[in-house]
């Protein structure tokens, strides 16, 4: 005789947004409100933290499937990027799909084949599978196929003069600008770093510029000789050079091999292109900082890598991704996007020094 195996205990009942009304001590047009995300003017904030903090107490998720069909979305975003090897568009990545997640959203990440050049529509309709789409780093202009959809577009890190405030295609089939964007203070990070550099006595710079036609690069060019100009005394030249390691310690070395009078300093269009410069630097047999100082922009994980440790600009990326996520949710509900360039910050680390 066998001995029959206990039974399993029943499944508890996934919490429904009643449960959670009750357990916050308000009514579910309180709790719907609140979780579907339109509670401003209406909830106070105590409560819409309450509400939260229930849900996620008790396990609540709501119907996605349900509220799709209610209100004609997929609740899905797609972020395009030039790239998936740059850790800056991956912690942008980051900051969006969280602040999507908040929001019972999902982000689809994108990298455009041909980097910043036109990103294919990746859907059989882009109209029928997203929301809206975010992009990070490209010009509106490429993305045509996909601003042709009909469907909000918000710019990260991108020309705000694109910028007009419309989405949907004008009656010529002309996609219409881009619905927000979310910039970086790139110009102000530049003078951040030639006020740091100058203040050591430094006044013969390389600017070692990445090779990639795009807004972000260009400011920072446009902004670098301008700041210089204005001071007596200095001299820039300007190398190009594709954005990897190897590119740049050739173009480094080519542009000192060819200068008649050394430069003291280095001012680089990103930390791949300053962890070049330093390699090459060092294969000239010039010391970093005693010779040469180096600056990068984005402090990446490889800006505290290298030795010595590179001076960068810190940009917040996933700050970025958050802002462009949020700014995108305020569209779909009607509401202006917050405005404002994110601040950057110089990190002073071991690659400058004074001129010698």
């Amino acid at each position: 005789m066998t001995t029959p195996a206990p039974s399993s205990p029943p499944a508890r009942p996934a919490p429904t947004s009643r449960d959670v009304a009750r357990a916050a001590g308000v009514s579910q047009a309180t709790v719907s409100l609140v979780l579907g995300d339109k509670w401003r003017g209406r909830v106070s904030e105590r409560t819409a933290g309450l509400v939260r903090d229930t849900a996620r107490d008790l396990g609540y998720r709501p119907n996605l499937a349900a509220r799709t069909l209610r209100l004609g979305r997929t609740r899905t975003a797609l972020l395009v990027v030039p790239a998936l090897t740059n850790e800056f568009f991956a912690r942008v990545y980051t900051g969006a799909a969280e602040t999507a997640a908040e929001h019972g959203f999902g982000v689809v990440l994108y990298p455009s084949p041909d980097g910043v050049g036109p990103a294919r529509d990746p859907f059989a309709s882009a109209r029928t599978a997203l929301d809206g789409v975010i992009a990070s780093s490209m010009a509106t202009g490429a993305l045509g196929a996909l601003r042709a959809a009909g469907l909000p577009l918000v710019m990260l890190d991108s020309d705000p003069t694109e910028s007009g405030g419309h989405t949907g295609s004008d009656d010529d089939g002309t996609p219409k600008a881009a619905a927000a964007h979310v910039n970086l203070d790139i110009a102000d990070g530049i003078h951040q770093v030639t006020d740091h550099l100058l203040a050591l006595g430094h006044r013969r710079f390389v600017h070692l510029a990445s090779a990639v036609d795009s807004w972000t690069f260009d400011v920072r060019a446009r902004t670098l000789a301008t700041a210089l100009r204005s001071v007596p005394g200095t001299t820039l030249r300007t190398v190009r050079s594709r954005l990897d390691v190897h590119s740049a310690r050739a173009a480094t070395e080519q542009a000192l091999a060819g200068a008649t009078t050394r430069p003291t300093a280095l001012i680089c269009d990103d930390d791949i292109l300053a962890a070049g410069a330093c390699k090459a630097l060092r294969r000239l047999g010039l010391g970093v900082p005693e010779d040469v100082s180096v600056t990068g922009f984005d402090d990446l994980a490889l800006a505290s890598a290298v030795e010595p440790e590179l001076t960068t600009v810190r940009l917040p990326a996933e700050q970025v991704g958050r802002r462009g996520m949020a700014a995108l949710l305020a569209v779909l509900d009607g509401r202006a996007p917050e405005s404002g360039d994110l601040p950057v910050e110089l990190v002073v680390r071991g690659s400058t020094a004074p001129a010698p």
